[in-house]
C-alpha cells in the first residue's frame, strides 16, 4: 500500500546527515554513518571524498577512483568495476587490450556482494580467471568458452554459448581478473574481435547479441566500467557483542540492531513505529499515525492517541466500545449489565470455537501440504523410478528428510566436511550411532534425473574396498540428500599439500595410494555394467583411513557409458589442472579422460606440487605441462619431491615416472588404460627396495640419468590453451 502523503512527508523531512553536514554530493544522497568533508560528519573509515571537478560533483569511496552511485542505509552500495577486455584486428594481432585488471577495498569496511553480483565473460574464444581474497585465503573461479558462429547466439542467455556467468564466494575484499584468448579468435574474427570478463551486478546485466560483435552497449565505451554491488556493515562485532564490547556502538535510540547477512559486521534499523537514521546518537523519531486515518484502524467515532512507537483507539466519555472497526465502534451506554456479561460470554465463547477450529484446520492443512510438497519432490527426484529399478534389488537405500535432519543437527555449519561443485558434505550421526557423510545436493536440473536415479542404483551396488561406498539417499527433499560411508584421515590433497602434512607421506605409502587408486578407477570402467567414467580424478576427491588406505569418492560429474559406445559427447565439465586437453576440444569423454587425471594426480605424489599453481612462472603453472616438459629435457630430478627421491628404489621412480608421462599423452589413444595402469603399479611395488639414501645426490643424479630416456615424451602439442576449462575454486579443489 502506497505511503499516506502526511507520512511522506514526514519522511522527507528526516535529516540523514548530521546537522552542520551536506547530504548531497552532486545529485547522491549520502546518508550517516557516510558522509564527507569535516571528520564529525562521518564515522571512521565510512569517509567519502566528493570530487567537484565532475558537474555535477561525484562521490567516490575514501582515496580511491571507485564511484559510487548509491548507498542504501540497509548494508549495499552501488559502485563501477572495471572491464576487462581483449580485441584482436583483422591480422590476428592483439590491437587493444587490458587483460588484466584489480579491485580492492582491504582496508576497508566491504565486501563484494555474493548474492548480487555474478562474474561474467563474453566471446567465443574466451578463457577468464576472477581470483578473490578474504582475509588472506584465495578462490579462484572462471569460464571458458568455444563457440563456432553467431547463429548459436542468443539474446538474454548466459549459460555458457558466447556469455558466461558464475557466482563468486562470500566475503571478497579484493579481486584479479585475467582474461585469455584460446586461439587470437582465429576463428571468430569476422563476428567477435573481443573478449570481455568483468565483475558485474546480476540484475542489472542483460546480455543480447550484439555485445558479442564487440559493440558493447551495455557500458560506457570512454570509462570501460560496469555497476556492481558492496555490502557494507559496521565491522569486528555481531549484535550478540556489539552493545556491551563496541565503544563506539553505532545504533542510537528507538532503534535494533541485525546482524548483516555477509558476516561482515552489524547494522541498524529503526524499531517499528519510527523512522530516520538508526545511526544518530539520538535515535529515530516517532512516527505519528494519528495524523492521518488512514495510517490507524481506529472507527470513525473513535478517539486515536499518539504514544511512543505505536498509538491507542478510545471511545468519547459516555460511549462504549473499544473505537476500532468491530463492526460496531463506539456506541451508547447499555441499559441492562446482565446483557452486556451474556454478549462478553458469547462472544469469549465463540472467539474460543473459532480458535480451536482454526488450529484443527490449520494444523490439517499444514499436514497435507508438507506431505503434498513431500510427495512432489519424490517425483521430481525421481522417486518413482529409484524403486522401480530397485524393485528386482533386495536393497533399502531411502532415508527420510527428518532421519538426515537429526542426524546434522539440521545441518550445522560445524558439521560441514567439505565444499564442491555439486553441494555440501556434512558430518551426520544415524539412530545407531553410524557415522555416515550425507551430501546435500544441490538443485538438480529435471532433465538429468533418470541418470542421476541410474548413478545411485549403480553406486549403492558397487562393492570395492577402494571406491567410498554409497549407503542410500533421500529424495523427498528440495534437492537429492546422498548418504556416504565416513572416511576418517581427510583427503590426499590435504595430506600432500596443506602445511604442516607435505612430505607426511612415505614413498611405499604414495605408490601403495596410487595402486589402489588405479584399481577403484579400473574397477568403475570394467566391472561395472554399464561402465562409469568418474570425470573428476583429483587428489581432493582420493579419502583416506586411518593406515591411509585409499578410498575414491565425489561422483557428482560421472558419466555412464552406454554399452555400445565408446565415448559420450558432453558438456565439459571437470577441474582446472586435472582435465584431459583431447576431451577439452573436443567434447568426447572417453575412459581415457579418467586415466590423464590420474597421471596428473600421480605426478602430485611424485612431485608434491599442486595440479595449478598461478604464482609460479608461466613454464610452471600447470603441472602436468611442466612436469611433460622436464621429461623431454631429460631433468626431471629438479622437480621431484625430496622424500620421493631419497625414499623410492631408483627403477621403482624410473617406472613410475614413465607411467606418468605415458598417462598425460596428449592423444587418449596413446594411453595406457586403468587396467594396464594398475597391473604395472603393482609389479613396481614388488621390486627390491634399494633406497636413495645409500647414494649421495650426485650419485642419484647419474644413476637416474642413466635410465632416463625415460620414454622422452613430446609436449609439442601443448599449450598455453590448457588453462582455461571451467569454473573451479583452488582451495576446496572444484
Amino acid at each position: 500500500m502506497a505511503l499516506p502523503v502526511l507520512l511522506l512527508q514526514f519522511l522527507l523531512s528526516l535529516p540523514i546527515s548530521k546537522a552542520g553536514c551536506e547530504e548531497k554530493c552532486g545529485d547522491i544522497p549520502i546518508p550517516y554513518p557516510f558522509g564527507f568533508g569535516n571528520p564529525n560528519c562521518y564515522r571512521k573509515r565510512y569517509d567519502v571524498t566528493c570530487n567537484h571537478t565532475f558537474t555535477p560533483p561525484k562521490p567516490f569511496i575514501s582515496n580511491t577512483n571507485y564511484e559510487i552511485l548509491n548507498i542504501s542505509p540497509l548494508g549495499q552500495l552501488h559502485t563501477k568495476t572495471f572491464v576487462t577486455y581483449d580485441c584482436y584486428d583483422q591480422e590476428k594481432d592483439r590491437s587493444i587490450n587490458r587483460v588484466r585488471s584489480s579491485f580492492g577495498l582491504v582496508d576497508l569496511p566491504y565486501t563484494f556482494s555474493d548474492t548480487k553480483n555474478k562474474f561474467t565473460a563474453i566471446g567465443c574464444d574466451t578463457v577468464s580467471y576472477i581470483t578473490g581474497t578474504r582475509d588472506g585465503r584465495g578462490f579462484t573461479t572462471g569460464c571458458s568458452m568455444v563457440c563456432s558462429d553467431q547463429q548459436s547466439l542468443g539474446n538474454g542467455s548466459c549459460s555458457g554459448m558466447g556469455c558466461c556467468q558464475t557466482s563468486i564466494q562470500k566475503g571478497f575484499k579484493m579481486f584479479v581478473v585475467e582474461l585469455y584468448s584460446l586461439y587470437n579468435h582465429t576463428n571468430v574474427s569476422n563476428f567477435n574481435p573481443c573478449s570481455y570478463a568483468f565483475m558485474v551486478d546480476s540484475e542489472w546485466f542483460n546480455f543480447s547479441v550484439p555485445d558479442i560483435l564487440g559493440y558493447m552497449g551495455f557500458y560506457n565505451r570512454n570509462e570501460k566500467m560496469v555497476p556492481a554491488v558492496l555490502d557494507w556493515a559496521i565491522e569486528k562485532y555481531t549484535c550478540e557483542n556489539a552493545s556491551s564490547s563496541d565503544p563506539n556502538y553505532a545504533c542510537g535510540k528507538n532503534s535494533e540492531c541485525f546482524n548483516s547477512p555477509n558476516g561482515l559486521g552489524y547494522l541498524c534499523n529503526c524499531s517499528q513505529g519510527y523512522q530516520g537514521n538508526p545511526y544518530f546518537d539520538h535515535g529515530c523519531q516517532d512516527i505519528d499515525e494519528c495524523m492521518n486515518s488512514t495510517m490507524n484502524d481506529c472507527s470513525s467515532s473513535g478517539v486515536c492517541t499518539n504514544t511512543p512507537g505505536s498509538y491507542t483507539c478510545s471511545c468519547p466519555p459516555g460511549t462504549r466500545g473499544d473505537g476500532r472497526e468491530n463492526g460496531s465502534g463506539c456506541a451508547s451506554p447499555p441499559r441492562n449489565l446482565s446483557q452486556l456479561i451474556q454478549v462478553f460470554l458469547g462472544i469469549g465463547f465463540g472467539i474460543l470455537f473459532l480458535l480451536f477450529v482454526s488450529s484443527w484446520l490449520y494444523w490439517g492443512i499444514q499436514h497435507r501440504r508438507q506431505k503434498k510438497r513431500k510427495e512432489n519432490f519424490f517425483q521430481q527426484n525421481g522417486g518413482l523410478l529409484l524403486r522401480q529399478l530397485l524393485s528386482s534389488h533386495d536393497a533399502n537405500v531411502e532415508f527420510t528428510e527428518e532421519e538426515l535432519e537429526k542426524a546434522t543437527h539440521n545441518y550445522d555449519k560445524s558439521l560441514i566436511l567439505g565444499r564442491g561443485g555439486y553441494g555440501t558434505v556434512y558430518k551426520g550421526t544415524l539412530p545407531n550411532n553410524k557415522i555416515v557423510a550425507i551430501k546435500k545436493s544441490k538443485i538438480v536440473d529435471e532433465s538429468q534425473v533418470e541418470q542421476f536415479i541410474n548413478e545411485v542404483v549403480i553406486l549403492s551396488q558397487i562393492e570395492h574396498e577402494n571406491v567410498v561406498k554409497l549407503l542410500g539417499c533421500c529424495l523427498d527433499s528440495e534437492v537429492p540428500l546422498l548418504v556416504y560411508e565416513f572416511i576418517t584421515n581427510g583427503t590426499l590433497f590435504h595430506h600432500i599439500h596443506d602445511e604442516g602434512h607435505k612430505s607426511s607421506i612415505s614413498w611405499d605409502n604414495r605408490l601403495r595410494i596410487a595402486t589402489e587408486t588405479a584399481k577403484a578407477i579400473a574397477h568403475l570402467h570394467s566391472a561395472v555394467t554399464p561402465p562409469i567414467i568418474h570425470r573428476d580424478i583429483k587428489s581432493a576427491n582420493i579419502l583416506l583411513d586411518d593406515f591411509f588406505k585409499a578410498k575414491v569418492s565425489d561422483f557428482g560429474a560421472s558419466r555412464l557409458v552406454p554399452l555400445d559406445h565408446t565415448q559420450l559427447t558432453t558438456l565439459v565439465q571437470g577441474t582446472l589442472g586435472y582435465l584431459d586437453p583431447e576431451y577439452f576440444q573436443t567434447s568426447h569423454l572417453t575412459e581415457k579422460s579418467d586415466v590423464y587425471s590420474f597421471g596428473v594426480v600421480l605426478v602430485e605424489l611424485l612431485t608434491g606440487r599442486k595440479a595449478l599453481e598461478l604464482d609460479r612462472p608461466e613454464r610452471e603453472k600447470n603441472l602436468a605441462i611442466h612436469f611433460m616438459n622436464l621429461m623431454k629435457e631429460d631433468d626431471i630430478l629438479n622437480i621431484l619431491e625430496d622424500r620421493v627421491l631419497h625414499e623410492a628404489d631408483k627403477d621403482q621412480l624410473c617406472e613410475v615416472t614413465k607411467l606418468a608421462c605415458r598417462c598425460l599423452s596428449m592423444k587418449g589413444e596413446e594411453r595406457p588404460t586403468m587396467k594396464e595402469v594398475d597391473r604395472e603399479l603393482e609389479g613396481f611395488r614388488g621390486f627390491d627396495n634399494h633406497p636413495w639414501v645409500e647414494h649421495n645426490h650426485e650419485e642419484a643424479e647419474y644413476l637416474l640419468g642413466e635410465q632416463s630416456n625415460l620414454q622422452r615424451c613430446s609436449t609439442a602439442e601443448y599449450d598455453s590453451s590448457l588453462r582455461g576449462h571451467v569454473a573451479i575454486s583452488l582451495n576446496n579443489g572444484r
